[in-house]
């Protein structure tokens, strides 16, 4: 159930790898062994209108966030989001060189008895897995 979502200012389109940093999230919640492989989404959303800081058309910013399933021990959430914090902020280490970047992340979680969902894709993954 893990939705991990970003948006990013629309000055970062060209500068950042979207692609790569969505594989690069997808690949480090996975090695956390918190999520089901079934079960991880990650999505990026370029934002067009957006007012940051002192309004410098240089400014940018990417802001994430990760809602999960209720279940997780304090430590684990922290672990998790520690652990994609450390390897997004790696990743755009370019971007912290500059006066202008700001990132962000939140954990959040997903009340189940106010979330329905059906997922086609855990029983393949599943079966593959035996």
């Amino acid at each position: 159930m893990p939705h991990f979502t970003f948006d990013y200012s629309a000055n970062l389109e060209g500068v950042v790898d979207m692609r790569a940093l969505s594989r690069l999230i997808h690949e480090t919640m996975m090695q956390t062994e918190l999520f089901e492989l079934g079960a991880v989404r990650v999505r990026g959303f370029r934002t067009d209108v957006y007012a940051v800081a002192d309004l410098l058309a240089e400014n940018a910013f990417i802001d994430m966030s990760l809602r999960i399933g209720k279940g997780r021990s304090d430590a684990d959430k922290k672990r998790v989001g520690e652990t994609i914090f450390a390897a997004v902020s790696a990743f755009l280490s370019e971007r912290f060189e500059t006066p202008h970047f700001m990132l962000s992340l939140e954990i959040r979680e997903i009340d189940a008895e106010l979330s329905w969902k059906k997922n086609a894709i855990h029983p393949r993954l599943r079966q593959k897995a035996i």
